[in-house]
């Protein structure tokens, strides 16, 4: 009976202690996998390199604020729009100034390089 208790206890302390940790990571229902990044060429030449497209979208239904990406400098051979991505430091950028990013309304810009860079989601957060 007192291991049976026992057991009991320990699987109510599991349940809760996995409910915790998944409301910690998901803030307003949203999760950092909610920011999605996807690129493409766009069909342009600028300064001899192939022009690539970046959409950053909010599939989460709560606004998320101060969105930073990997970014590394950004290496473009033209001049980006930094009211929608800028460098903060050598390596990450700042989303559309920190403001926030709606589902159904992407940021959206541009870049010329060599090869397409990856921006990998590194910080969100979410306003419910």
């Amino acid at each position: 009976m007192a291991s049976t208790a026992k057991a009991m206890i320990l699987l109510i302390l599991a349940v809760l202690l996995r409910f915790h940790v998944e409301a910690g990571a998901t803030q307003g229902g949203c999760r950092l996998l909610d920011i999605v990044v996807s690129q493409e060429v766009t069909g342009k030449i600028v300064g001899g390199q192939r022009e690539y497209r970046v959409t950053i979208e909010n599939k989460c239904t709560c606004p998320q604020v101060d969105v930073k990406v990997r970014c590394f400098g950004i290496s473009t051979v033209e001049d980006i729009d930094k009211t929608k991505i800028r460098p903060l430091d050598s390596e990450l950028c700042v989303i559309s100034n920190g403001k926030p990013i709606i589902k159904g309304s992407p940021v959206i810009f541009t870049y010329a390089f060599q090869t397409p860079q990856s921006f990998p989601v590194v910080t969100a957060e979410p306003r419910c």
